[in-house]
Order: structure tokens, then sequence, then C-alpha cells
């Protein structure tokens, strides 16, 4: 077929006069070469309904867009909406009351836009500007500040969160004024629980979780929580969560008791002195006595693979009246641990 004669010319057929299954791109491409069809002109002038029969639906797909027919549903994305608020002050301002009454205004907006689609503030980031942003852009002054609160309990309650707030900037200071503000707000959904019969929730959670945030603004989020033992044999090594109000298994009637010794941990360490003499002596403010027998030293290390790092010597010892103690030897100087009880 020539392209001067295409136009609603019956198309001759490949193979059978309908295909057995969908065609797929690339073989729909090489029959129509074959054919003869190079141009989207030559494909428009071909009868839709032949084509159809001969090459499928999917070929019936070109034509529709070679003759400028095919639809094509535009799906909407709705973007991420970012909850935060911002101000730029007119003068530069030196005094806390007018930062507290634009971040009240703030928490009132995003409150009101958190609730209109059920979602609740879990963290809130402050951002505030001084004059000194122009020197700091290239590299000469300090950096503006930021501060990030994480919320025990993720809340809407303006009144609590300004608490928050206000209670950190009550020991803010700065060496340069204020010209703008910014507040930023991380949605989440509501916390749900669901007790069991003989389960309670306290009498007052809002009042427990608005003492861990003013706790957390005043003293910041890694120094308030529950504290964790890390796995590993480094004494009392632990790490700081943020508290949850849950409830743990109760494994005390499955966990079978063993009989062991505690150590009593001195906090700090106290300091001590060894005399050798005939006898070895050792003497602090916390425990004194003759040395009778002693087992080490045990070498522990860990965390070898980070700036964590850390490596020491302890021994056992135990003292003429029976006391059991636990010390380690740090830079020449020699320190106890604790007591066993």
């Amino acid at each position: 077929m020539k392209g001067s004669n295409l136009a609603k010319t019956k198309l001759q057929n490949p193979g059978s006069n309908a295909p057995k299954a969908e065609l797929s791109t690339a073989e729909i491409l090489r029959i129509l070469h074959k054919w003869g069809i190079h141009t989207l002109g030559q494909l428009a002038a071909l009868d839709k309904e032949e084509l159809r029969d001969r090459l499928g639906s999917e070929a019936v797909r070109f034509w529709e867009r070679a003759n400028g027919t095919a639809t094509r549903l535009l799906k909407f994305v709705q973007p991420p909406e970012a909850f935060e608020e911002s101000f730029e002050f007119d003068h530069e301002i030196e005094t806390a009351e007018p930062l507290l009454f634009m971040l009240r205004r703030f928490l009132e907006q995003l409150a009101l836009r958190l609730s209109a689609i059920y979602l609740v503030a879990q963290e809130l980031t402050l951002r505030i500007s001084f004059s000194n942003s122009r020197q700091v852009r290239h590299g000469t002054g300090k950096q503006n500040y930021e501060r990030v609160f994480k919320i025990p309990q993720p809340t809407n309650d303006v009144d609590l969160l300004f608490r928050m707030l206000q209670t950190h900037l009550e020991n803010f200071t700065s060496e340069h004024p204020i010209v703008a503000v910014a507040l930023t707000a991380q949605p989440t959904r509501p916390a749900s629980q669901q007790f069991g019969l003989f389960e309670t929730a306290l009498r007052n959670p809002q009042q427990l979780y608005e003492t861990l945030a003013r706790l957390s603004a005043l003293l910041g989020s890694d120094c308030v929580g529950s504290p964790i033992k890390e796995e590993t044999h480094r004494p009392d090594a632990f790490r700081m969560e943020p508290f949850a109000w849950t409830f743990a298994a109760d494994t005390a009637a499955t966990t079978p008791q063993k009989s062991h010794v505690a150590l009593r941990r001195f906090r700090p360490p106290a300091r001590t002195s060894i005399f050798v003499s005939e006898h070895k002596h050792l003497e602090s403010e916390k425990i004194r006595g003759r040395v009778v027998d002693q087992s080490g030293p045990f070498l522990l290390s860990g965390n070898w693979w980070d700036e964590k790092s850390w490596a020491r010597a302890e021994w056992d010892m135990q003292l003429e009246n029976g006391d059991l103690i636990r010390a380690h030897e740090d830079s020449g100087a020699w320190k106890v641990d604790g007591i066993c009880d």
C-alpha cells in the first residue's frame, strides 16, 4: 500500500481475521511498518473498526491519539499540607511579650487547622531569626535559633502547648534582636487505647503530659522520658526513650526466680586508695578494710567501632568484715563501684 491510497482502504490481514491475544506495542508497530504506515497522518486515515478487528484495542488507542479523539483522565494529586506559621516583625524586638503573643496566635491557627482534619500535633519546631541574618548567610554570624519540642501526648490543647513554649522562653536569651519567628507542627492521628477489664487510665492524663512537656522544654527532649538499659556490658549504660503509658506484661508468675547477688552501686564511684604492705588494705569515704581475697582482673570493652568506645578492668574483692565489693582502675586511680548486698 502507498501513502496516497490509504484513505479508508481495506487493510490486508497479516494472519487470522482477529488476534487471539492483545498484541504488544512493538508487534503493532512492526505490522504497521510492514503495511507502509510510517506517519500519524497515514495511521489516522485508516478505518477504525477494521484496525480493531486486525490489531486489537491497543492499535485503536494509537488511532484515537493520532486523530485527537483520545481522552485521558486527569488525576488530581493533592500535595501534603504544611502546618507552618511565620511572621516578620516590622521592628526589631528585644522582649518576650511580642514573641509570646505571636506564638499564641500561631498555636490557635495550627490547632484549628489540625482539628478540621482530625489530626493533632506531635512535635513543634520553633525558629527564631535575629537581626544578623544577613551576616549569617555570608557565614560571619551565629546560626538562627531552632528548637524541636516533642510532645509526650500529641494534642491540640493551645494552653498546654503555649505553656510548654513559655516555659522554654523564660530562660531564653540572645545577643541580637529578633526580627522573625516561625512555628511548625508535625501532625499525627490522635492516640486511642482500649483497656482491659481490670485496667484503668490516669485520672488526669493531661496534667502528667503537661508536666512532661514543660520538663522537655526546660531540660531538653533527650533528658526526659523512661530510662532503657542498653544491651552492653558497660556499667550504668542506658538511653532515654519518650514516656509511654503502657502496661507491661506480668511475667513474675511465669519466670522462675533465681537467686543472685545484687550490686548496690555508688554513684559516682567512690575514689579509694589501696595500700600494700604485708596485706592489702582499701580505704575510701564509703568503705574501708583489709582485703582478704580478690578475683580479677575482668577485662571489659565495647563500642570499639565508634566514638563511644570504652575499656576497663574490674576486680571483685572481699574485705575482712565479709563485705564483697567491686572496684576498677581508671587512669591510675582506684574507684569502688559498689558493694554486693
